[in-house]
């Protein structure tokens, strides 16, 4: 990797890991300067504003997260109604990166900067939309193999199983604990059973 590459690939998660902490808007240019120790030359050489920053941080950071950390655990195992309780309980129990405390980064960005602009909604809409894809024929690859009931709408199940991670991620920020995640895979291991 040259080194502009890798000064911009620090940039990106750098300012990622800062903007996961104190979120998008109270995070500024000052802040990711200081973080990342590279001039203002330097930051803006790479990105001429900070959304321009922000919306590569989604499609350079999140992206790839979402490919190894959120779809690729659903490929690898051949119940999917194990593969997708095992996808959140790794995801909410053990990754070491999501933080109770802070959320989901992708619910974050979503919460904090949809409403505000279109390029986020339309890049957060894809990555949204990936998962939901990926859910979806983990599912319907179970109905297939008859682990899952042909009349189960495979869409439904995906909707229901990702706004709950979405809003069970929110109240475990705000009571700052595991606990809550504990009851919600408590739920969602009868929910997934119920659809045998």
């Amino acid at each position: 990797m040259k080194k502009a590459e890798a000064t911009r690939s620090m940039i990106l998660h750098k300012a990622f890991e800062l903007i996961y902490v104190k979120g998008y808007q109270t995070t500024s240019i000052d802040d990711i300067i200081a973080t990342t120790q590279v001039t203002k030359g330097a930051f803006y050489y790479h990105f001429k504003t900070k959304d321009e920053m922000g919306l590569a941080i989604i499609n350079e950071v999140l992206k790839p997260t979402l490919a190894s950390s959120f779809i690729e655990p659903l490929q690898g195992e051949q119940d999917p109604l194990n593969a997708i309780y095992n996808l959140m309980d790794s995801l909410l129990m053990k990754n070491e990166f999501l933080k109770v405390e802070y959320g989901c980064p992708a619910s974050n960005f979503t919460q904090e900067m949809t409403p505000w602009n279109s390029e986020f909604n339309k890049a957060l809409n894809e990555l949204t939309r990936e998962w939901t894809e990926a859910i979806t024929a983990t599912i319907e690859r179970g109905k297939k193999s008859g682990v899952i009931r042909k009349e189960v709408n495979a869409k439904q199940v995906t909707i229901f199983v990702l706004s709950g991670y979405w809003g069970i991620r929110n109240l475990g920020k705000l009571e700052n604990s595991k606990k809550v995640y504990i009851s919600y895979l408590k739920q969602l291991k009868i929910y997934l059973n119920n659809l045998k």
